[in-house]
């Protein structure tokens, strides 16, 4: 019965040192072959690799109010021509004598200078808006986090690899036995 005894717990005591040796692993997936486990390391340290990003130029419009004056489209020289000849035949129909002859010179001065402004016309303003454009680029420094160099230790050794993710304090890592030749 002793024999028994001491035999039952000889088996529960390599059950459970096989389990314990085997403790901190686990299957792959089911694609995977007997000789690759997955277990766990643990990290020494993350170092986080950044890139620079540069915003690209870009185009900023805005609408201007600009005061624009209508153009009439006037002849000055036509204006002035025909002022002095309707100045002179007024002055001419005023006129008596020798005196008509003053008030024709007078009249086609002044016709011609009113007749030339008349022409030149003060077509007025008009208020407007007019678009303005013009290239900025916006300099920036902004840093932005791409990757992580990761240092682990699996079993007293120390490995490097770059993940797109931060592990934390442990890293799962595939390993996978094979025969060297």
């Amino acid at each position: 019965m002793k024999k028994m005894v001491f035999a039952a717990i000889a088996v529960v005591l390599a059950g459970t040192q096989v389990h314990a040796q085997d403790r901190g692993y686990d299957r792959g997936g089911p694609d995977d072959s007997d000789n690759v486990k997955v277990a766990w390391a643990d990290v020494l340290r993350v170092d986080p690799i950044y890139d620079r990003v540069v915003s690209s130029p870009r185009e900023v419009c805005e609408d201007v109010p600009v005061d624009r004056r209508v153009d009439n489209g006037g002849n000055r020289a036509a204006g002035t021509v025909l002022g002095a000849i309707v100045g002179g035949v007024l002055g001419n129909t005023v006129g008596k004598g020798d005196g008509r002859k003053a008030a024709t010179v007078a009249g086609a001065v002044i016709g011609g200078a009113v007749g030339n402004n008349v022409a030149k016309g003060d077509g007025g303003y008009y208020a407007d808006t007019e678009r303005h454009c013009r290239m900025i680029e916006d300099r920036s420094d902004e840093r932005r986090v791409v990757a992580y160099d990761v240092q682990y230790r699996y079993r007293g050794d120390v490995y490097m690899s770059r993940l797109n993710y931060d592990p934390g304090d442990r890293l799962r890592v595939r390993v996978s036995v094979a025969p060297a030749e």
